[in-house]
């Protein structure tokens, strides 16, 4: 984990919690030049949510400083990035995995409409929901036909492969040089909080291009669908997180 958090008491909690389920922290610095970023989450009787986010320590990640991770990144199977850190060194990372042949994912979020067009370039996999995908392209995601052409679009800016997910209607995977798009649907159920969904989603796709390198992308996906699924019939974000021994075995 590269990041920052303030010196307080929710910044504590966050290193404390990744030392307790067996994430590195070396590169997680603590500063007292900002809080901690934190999130308001407001679930509804459907289980959707909506987040209000605000980065706080993250956005003080510097370039300089990501200059002392570049040998963790460059023995690295995967990376990936986000927006919660400012793009200028999202896109920093990136360019720094790309350069040491480490496989890049990137997910638009919280989604900017002017993102910088290397950002794709960089992109192995550019990950992105609905409404991020739209934002970035302007055009409607609703149902799996709209994620085709809007895919297509976001491929043609320079990904190696676009997946764009859609809540309970599974996901549309693309990869560049196929002229098919393939939809992945995943399993029905009563969700009970959404928060973090797309988070499992992301980290499990890193799971299975680190550990399983000749998957095909479209059964990663399957796998982080059903990921997802069981995430949100749990209430909370990395509370809903399942371990791998919560997980059918025929996932791995």
């Amino acid at each position: 984990m590269v990041g920052k958090v303030g010196k307080d008491f929710f910044g504590e909690n966050y290193i404390q919690n990744f030392k307790d389920n067996g994430v590195h922290t070396d590169f997680v610095e603590q500063t007292s030049d900002a809080a901690t970023g934190a999130a308001s989450i407001i679930v509804n009787d459907a289980g959707e949510n909506a987040i209000v986010i605000v980065a706080g320590a993250n956005m003080l990640l510097s370039s300089e400083e990501l200059q002392n991770v570049l040998p963790a990144i460059g023995r690295s199977k995967v990376l990936v990035c986000q927006l919660e850190i400012s793009p200028e060194t999202s896109l920093q990372a990136l360019r720094m995995a790309r350069e040491n042949k480490v496989k890049t994912i990137f997910n638009p979020a919280p989604a900017i409409p002017d993102l910088d067009p290397d950002f794709y370039r960089v992109s192995d996999v550019f990950c992105c929901n609905e409404s991020e995908a739209e934002l970035l392209t302007g055009s409607s995601v609703a149902n799996v036909e709209e994620a085709r052409r809007v895919g297509q679009e976001l491929l043609k800016r320079g990904c190696g492969s676009v997946i764009i997910t859609l809540g309970p209607q599974g996901c549309v995977v693309l990869k560049a040089g196929e002229s098919n798009s393939k939809h992945v649907p995943t399993t029905k159920v009563t969700a009970v909080d959404t928060t973090g969904a797309g988070d499992s989603f992301i980290g499990s796709l890193a799971f299975y291009m680190a550990h399983y390198p000749t998957m095909p992308l479209e059964e990663i996906a399957r796998r982080a669908n059903q990921v997802a699924v069981v995430s949100v019939q749990a209430i909370g974000t990395q509370t809903s997180f399942p371990f791998k021994q919560d997980l059918l075995a025929e996932l791995f």
